[in-house]
């Protein structure tokens, strides 16, 4: 498994930094570039000539081939598992409820990792005129002239949603295919929504019911906030002020209806020509239009925020943030935090005692009061740029000390052992000591408060954002999604779907922590004899030999 990961890493790696040379976006791969793409760190430092080649990004690029590479020469050989590990991870898929729930996040991980493809506004790949290009993989904007298009539209990034339908509607032999959900987390608003309503006789219907509140007839169906005339409607008859609208949406016309009748004498009309041709442009039937948030609807399944952004693309968006978050976060917290409890537990003495005493100053600070006031101490420019990376290295600066002590507890016993004594004795160094010996015999009480670790993490971001103090608007976050539904009660959508989403991935994490923490237990791994564990493996594998082959293969 180790191999196969270093592989992956390796050639991960290498794609990433082929793609980025080349000005080519890869999803999953390249989000070393994405993150520092943007950034302006050292951009005036005189020996950056800026262009084509991100500082950081590169660096952390080559770091992961290095790990990968790494992994693939340490783990070249036949690898064995001892019998305990065996039997741990036999407990651990006995679990099924944490077993499944580990499969769910890796598969949901790598949707996430799959981005613009699963989810977003660009188009995958648009033909025109036989030529083909690929806007959602470019760093290019792409310019609504390149497809033919005028005016205003011809300068600036296109519409494909819009695009691809005025294609069709030409009957142009052109193409544009577009991800799996064509909308993007942020910064991809929609104005206004329309529903259909049925006209019985001079009774408006929604649904089986007659409809009660304001419906418009409009000039685009696709842009339903230009209005043509409004109505207001009780039982399904005009009953109310009616006001209507020319196409630069200034207000020309209103009326006054009773019970379904205009009241005589109540009609106003300020623009060109006649009341009358006014009144009979060709626009829509009457339609409900619904300004943001709007709910559920055929083209979208969740509704929108406040903002006009998708629900189902902002679940998405906030679903890949707690996932970048975890893969920055963990790495470095529990590298930190085992390197400096190995040595504690392994050197003692002064060094020991200095570091605990570190610990308890550093423990005594509120880590989300300092989030707070740094959110608000930092500029906004630097906040929108690095915004949620902030937020994770303060987390990291204070989130390493909880597994210190375990480690240093655990390297303490284990440096007393016969073993390590040994390994004095055949002239291993310090460095070989702690690496090949002592980590890989105390690092197993660690691996159970990763998930708890994961879980906490993704609260500490949604309680942040909820509270105004988390990352930047252009992220999409479940903590503001909560917030927004908490703010506009009469769109239960949003707090229902923000509320299930973050609970569902915390149940998720907690299922697979728990499971982890049983397998890893020592009371169930002392209760489970050799007996048992040759028994899983004949049952598993009717053929003695082939179990062996197995164990070695691993």
């Amino acid at each position: 498994m180790a191999k196969l990961i270093g592989w992956i890493l390796m050639i991960g790696a290498i794609l990433a930094g082929i793609a980025d040379w080349n000005q080519f976006r890869l999803p999953g791969v390249g989000l070393a570039f994405e993150m520092t793409r943007d950034m302006e760190l050292f951009m005036d430092a005189p020996w950056y000539s800026g262009g084509q080649l991100p500082w950081l990004g590169w660096a952390v690029n080559i770091l992961v081939w290095i790990i990968g590479a790494w992994l693939v020469a340490s783990f070249s050989g036949v690898t064995k598992f001892r019998p305990l590990t065996l039997r741990r991870m036999q407990r651990f898929r006995e679990i099924k409820r944490g077993y499944w729930s580990l499969i769910t996040l890796l598969v949901l991980g790598f949707l996430a990792a799959l981005d613009f493809i699963v989810v977003g506004s660009e188009a995958l790949a648009v033909r025109h005129e036989g030529k083909w290009s690929f806007p959602a993989f470019s760093y290019d904007i792409e310019k609504g002239e390149f497809y033919g298009m005028e005016g205003e539209g011809a300068a600036g990034p296109p519409d494909y949603r819009q695009l691809s339908k005025s294609w069709k509607e030409a009957e142009l032999d052109s193409l544009v295919i577009f991800p799996l959900w064509r909308y993007a987390p942020t910064g991809d608003a929609i104005t206004a929504l329309a529903t259909p309503l049925k006209v019985d006789g001079d009774v408006l219907y929604e649904g089986r019911k007659p409809f009660n509140g304001y419906a418009s007839k409009v000039y685009d169906l696709e842009r339903p906030e230009l209005r043509h005339i409004s109505y207001r409607f009780r039982d399904g008859l005009r009953d109310g002020r009616a006001e209507g609208w020319n196409e630069e949406q200034e207000r020309v016309y209103g009326a006054t209806y009773r019970k379904g009748k205009l009241v005589i004498g109540s009609e106003s009309y300020s623009g060109k020509g006649s009341v009358e041709e006014f009144l009979g442009k060709d626009t829509s039937e009457i339609v409900h239009v619904h300004f943001q948030p709007a709910p559920p609807s055929r083209d979208h399944w969740l509704g929108t925020t406040s903002q006009g952004y998708d629900v189902i693309s902002y679940l998405y968006g906030g679903l890949q943030a707690n996932f970048q978050a975890a893969l920055v976060y963990i790495p470095l917290v529990y590298g930190i935090g085992v390197t400096i409890g190995l040595l504690m537990g392994y050197f003692g003495g002064t060094f020991d005692l200095i570091v605990q005493r570190f610990i308890e100053i550093l423990s005594n600070v509120p880590s989300l009061f300092v989030i707070m006031i740094v959110s608000l101490s930092v500029p906004a420019a630097v906040k929108e740029d690095y915004g949620l990376w902030i937020i994770v290295g303060i987390s990291v600066v204070f989130g390493w000390m909880g597994m210190t002590y375990l480690m240093r507890t655990s390297a303490l016993k284990e440096k007393s052992r016969d073993y390590i004594a040994a390994a004095r004795v055949m002239g291993a160094t310090t460095p070989r000591i702690l690496s090949k010996h002592l980590l890989p015999n105390s690092v197993s009480i660690v691996v159970t408060l990763i998930p708890f670790s994961i879980s906490g993490l993704v609260m500490s971001l949604a309680a942040l954002d909820y509270l105004g103090f988390g990352v930047p608007v252009r992220y999409a976050t479940w903590g503001k999604l909560l917030r927004e539904g908490l703010e506009n009660l009469s769109s239960p959508w949003l707090a229902a779907t923000a509320f299930f989403a973050l609970v569902s991935l915390l149940v998720l994490v907690t299922f697979v922590g728990e499971a982890v923490r049983e397998a890893f237990d020592p009371k169930n791994s002392a209760s489970t004899n050799e007996s048992s564990s040759h028994r899983f493996i004949f049952v598993s594998w009717p053929c003695p030999l082939a179990a062996t082959l197995r164990l070695q293969g691993q």
